[in-house]
């Protein structure tokens, strides 16, 4: 296999201050991970593959989602061994097939697993117009070594409107920084916490 060289594409904007490089694997942690994929979801275009194993049982319910993206576009891949969750993504990250490829995994992979799925990004990138989007989600407070960043999500709901906390826990290029996120797509309010 050729070395193929990271080439920084602009950030994809998601909602205010969230925003995730191109071609690259970012991690989502937390209780509210689903959501936060489903919001990077909602902001691109074209199917999302979702990468679960076949015994999870916190899959997420896609009518639940359908304010964030539609549910037609979800396409589930339920892979019944540990290895082949990270095998799936890293084939459909190089073959660029699809803008954003969604992993959950049961915990966070080591460093050489995450750097062959940013190679694998990087060559997807050099296969479709724009480089596939990688996520990888995490229970708990995550901890992938070598991710491009890092975001923890978890519901701060109020009485009469829903709402997150959104914190950024490592990102290459920014500092840590958090906020609570309310509205709805296309409409986001973030408050710094």
């Amino acid at each position: 296999m050729t070395a193929l060289a990271h080439i920084p594409h602009p950030a994809l904007p998601v909602a205010g201050p969230l925003a995730l490089a191109p071609g690259r694997l970012h991690e989502g942690c937390g209780p509210a991970r689903h959501t936060w994929a489903m919001l990077v979801a909602g902001a691109l275009s074209g199917p999302v593959l979702w990468i679960a194993p076949a015994w999870a049982t916190d899959r997420p319910e896609p009518c639940g989602l359908a304010p964030l993206a539609g549910p037609e576009r979800l396409i589930f891949v339920t892979p019944a061994h540990r290895n082949d969750l990270l095998w799936c993504m890293e084939e459909a990250l190089r073959s660029g097939a699809v803008p954003l490829v969604v992993a959950d995994l049961p915990g966070p992979p080591g460093l050489t697993p995450v750097r062959r799925l940013h190679l694998a990004a990087t060559e997807g990138g050099s296969r479709a117009r724009r480089p596939p989007l990688g996520l990888i989600l995490t229970p708990g407070e995550g901890g992938a070594p070598g991710v491009e960043s890092r975001w923890h999500m978890a519901p701060a709901h109020l009485p009469d409107s829903d709402r997150w906390h959104l914190a950024r826990r490592r990102h290459r290029s920014a500092p840590p920084a958090e906020w609570h996120l309310s509205g709805r797509p296309g409409a986001w309010t973030f408050a710094q916490s």
